[in-house]
């Protein structure tokens, strides 16, 4: 099975051989808990995202990721941060590809749809902030989400 191994900060991390741009999407619930997926290529939480196909904007993939990762339909409210840290490598075993991050943090409205897992996630919940720290989840994720529950006077950038 294909695998994704996040590395960050690693002397044993594969030298980065692309950049692709992509998204992830905070959407909180009127209960306040966060749209999250756990993801089947490596079991860690995360908030759904990915690519940005070439002819598509940053939130129309957005809108399509969330939809093909969680069954949630969305718009897209406003951005939250952007995240290049050449410090986080990510493997994807199928390919030998490894990609220097480059992500950026959408806020989301839920519009419709019913939580549903796919061939990317292996289940999606809304979760209770309070349940957060106990989710095996990446670093990085954690740094998003941390800045979307703690924001900063201005948009998130490193």
């Amino acid at each position: 099975m294909a695998r994704r191994i996040d590395y960050y900060d690693d002397p044993d991390a594969p030298a980065a051989n692309s950049m692709v741009p992509s998204v992830n999407v905070v959407i909180e619930n009127d209960a306040g808990e966060i749209l999250m997926i756990e993801r089947s290529d490596n079991g860690n939480w995360a908030l759904p995202g990915g690519a940005i196909d070439l002819g598509e904007s940053m939130s129309q993939a957005a809108v399509r990721e969330t939809k093909e990762e969680t069954g949630i339909d969305c718009e897209i409210l406003d951005v939250l941060g952007i995240y290049t840290d050449p410090k986080h490598i990510i493997l994807y075993t199928s390919n030998g590809e490894a990609r220097q991050e480059f992500s950026i943090l959408l806020r989301g409205r839920a519009t419709g749809g019913t939580p549903t897992p796919s061939s990317e996630s292996t289940r999606v919940r809304w979760i209770p902030p309070r349940e957060l720290n106990s989710l095996q989840m990446n670093r990085t994720m954690r740094r998003r989400i941390d800045h979307y529950l703690n924001p900063e006077a201005t948009l998130y950038f490193d």
